[in-house]
């Protein structure tokens, strides 16, 4: 079925209480370990520090501008606890940008490191958002007084209820500007519980957590599925494809997430000899290629689990073994296939929108965007921006974002499919379509990273593909080196059109 269930009302500290005496299991950084027995004691430490800092009266919101650290894994146990609302600070963001994301979603205070501090300049200081170092006298400072006045031994778990804030994770940003989603202690723990329990992961179990923690995926399939499990935790500053490897082998890690390319990058690291006999059984995430899938699991021996869902958390599709390749899953209410206009289902093959028709999911609305958040639920479902089809076998599969709808001809297109088959090219890495603006319509662009590619063979390739109809060939492609990617390791579409110039092939 599609999980997990709205009804799931778990609570992150009912995870974490069964934690508080473990001491062979915890947190590795690096050379540096700590057993959840002490991590708790130190989130339950920055519950006290962080309510000497925190006016009463404003919201208890505390942006974390950090890599993953121990440090910042402690302040979600803190944030669980109910000791404030952390805010997920994007370290790719800059300027006036990154300010925007602090003032909109109510920050009292800013968290930083000697890698982050510099991004925010000294404007937000100066409009009265402290920002603090972890590493420096204020916090050290702050904790000091706090360890006064908390109990020796281990931390008393509180009680939470499942909606209780937890949490705002902005989203990725890839089609405009970010949004704060609201996370409750029920969006993690119901997710961590049922994927723990999916995975089979428990006590004997080490997570890798290499993808950004101030981003859902991690915090979602990859700290709670540690917490639910009983799991250990190996903490990746930042994601590195050639020290992947390397951490299976140190730590034993059996499972590991990922959203975006993370697989494609590792494939491209040397092949070592014993790949296939490291520890690693489950690699969970989603967008991750076909092709990557299966050359993964030939090579590191393990499962590989590609699903469908968002920060917000409206809808997930799982994979089943029945799945075809390029399928997200089997169709399953509540998810349907609905036209954006009206809302009623759309014919097998037909491209709509993806959505829950039993509304909101696991989705607790935006921060501060009334507006936003009515738009997500119009006509009681939730809608994921998403397109996609369903074959003839009841799969549904993507076809792009709303935004990438094209119409060529009449007949409306997604983006997604087209990606796909150039992407089957061997010169071609990467490909990102979308809508050139015609007299009436779209034609169809193609930005390209395929060193080499010639244009004629390009030609042949595109006549070749059978399910490549004539109206999906791209008319113009650019031809890059890159293509511009989030912090997540998904495309940015956002400006994409406005600095390309003339294309590199007309066709």
């Amino acid at each position: 079925m599609n999980e997990p269930a709205v009804t799931d009302r778990r609570t992150l500290t009912e995870l974490l209480a069964p934690l508080v005496g473990v001491t062979d299991r915890g947190v590795h950084a690096g050379d540096e370990f700590v057993s959840w027995r002490d991590h708790l004691a130190a989130s339950a430490l920055r519950v006290v520090a962080l309510r000497a800092l925190l006016h009463p009266a404003r919201p208890p919101h505390v942006g974390v501008l950090l890599p993953n650290t121990p440090e910042f894994s402690y302040l979600f146990g803190a944030a669980a606890f109910g000791g404030c609302v952390l805010v997920g600070l994007n370290p790719t963001r800059r300027g006036a940008a990154l300010i925007a994301d602090v003032k909109r979603s109510d920050c009292q205070a800013v968290l930083v490191d000697a890698s982050t501090r510099d991004l925010l300049g000294d404007d937000l200081a100066a409009s009265g958002v402290p920002v603090i170092d972890v590493d420096g006298p204020v916090w050290q400072d702050l904790l000091a007084t706090a360890a006064a006045d908390v109990p020796p031994g281990p931390p008393a778990v509180p009680q939470a209820d499942p909606d209780d804030l937890v949490m705002l994770i902005f989203t990725s940003g890839t089609t405009g500007d970010p949004k704060a989603v609201r996370c409750s202690q029920r969006k993690f723990a119901a997710a961590g519980k049922m994927l723990a329990h999916r995975f089979g992961i428990g006590a004997d179990d080490v997570v890798h957590l290499a993808m950004p923690m101030f981003h859902s995926n991690a915090l979602i399939a990859g700290w709670s599925v540690a917490a639910a499990g009983a799991a250990s935790i190996v903490l990746r500053k930042r994601f590195s494809a050639s020290g992947f490897g390397a951490d299976l082998r140190r730590y034993g890690v059996t499972y590991a997430n990922y959203v975006g390319k993370p697989l494609h990058y590792i494939l491209a690291t040397p092949e070592q000899p014993d790949d296939a006999q490291t520890s690693l059984r489950i690699m969970y995430g989603n967008e991750a290629t076909a092709a990557d899938r299966a050359e993964f699991a030939r090579r590191f021996g393990a499962r590989v689990i590609d699903g469908f869902g968002s920060t917000e958390g409206g809808v997930a599709i799982t994979r089943t073994p029945e799945t075809p390749d390029d399928a997200l899953g089997p169709l399953r209410e509540p998810v349907a296939v609905v036209d954006p206009a009206t809302g009623r289902p759309v014919a097998v093959g037909e491209v709509g929108e993806i959505v829950n028709s039993s509304g909101p999911g696991l989705f607790d609305g935006y921060y501060r965007d009334d507006a936003a958040t009515e738009d997500r639920l119009r006509g009681g479902m939730y809608r994921t921006g998403d397109l996609g089809w369903v074959d003839d076998g009841g799969f549904v599969h993507f076809a792009g974002r709303l935004g990438d709808w094209l119409r060529v001809d009449g007949e409306n297109l997604g983006t997604a499919p087209i990606e796909r088959v150039l992407q089957r090219h061997p010169a071609v890495q990467h490909a990102l379509v979308f809508g050139v603006a015609a007299e009436i319509g779209d034609e169809v662009g193609a930005l390209l990273v395929a060193p080499g590619l010639d244009r004629v063979d390009f030609l042949d390739f595109l006549a070749a593909q059978d399910d490549l109809g004539p109206k999906q060939h791209p008319t113009q492609v650019w031809l890059v080196d890159e293509l511009r990617e989030t912090a997540t390791f998904k495309t940015s579409r956002a400006g994409l059109t406005a600095t390309l110039g003339e294309p590199d092939w007309w066709l």
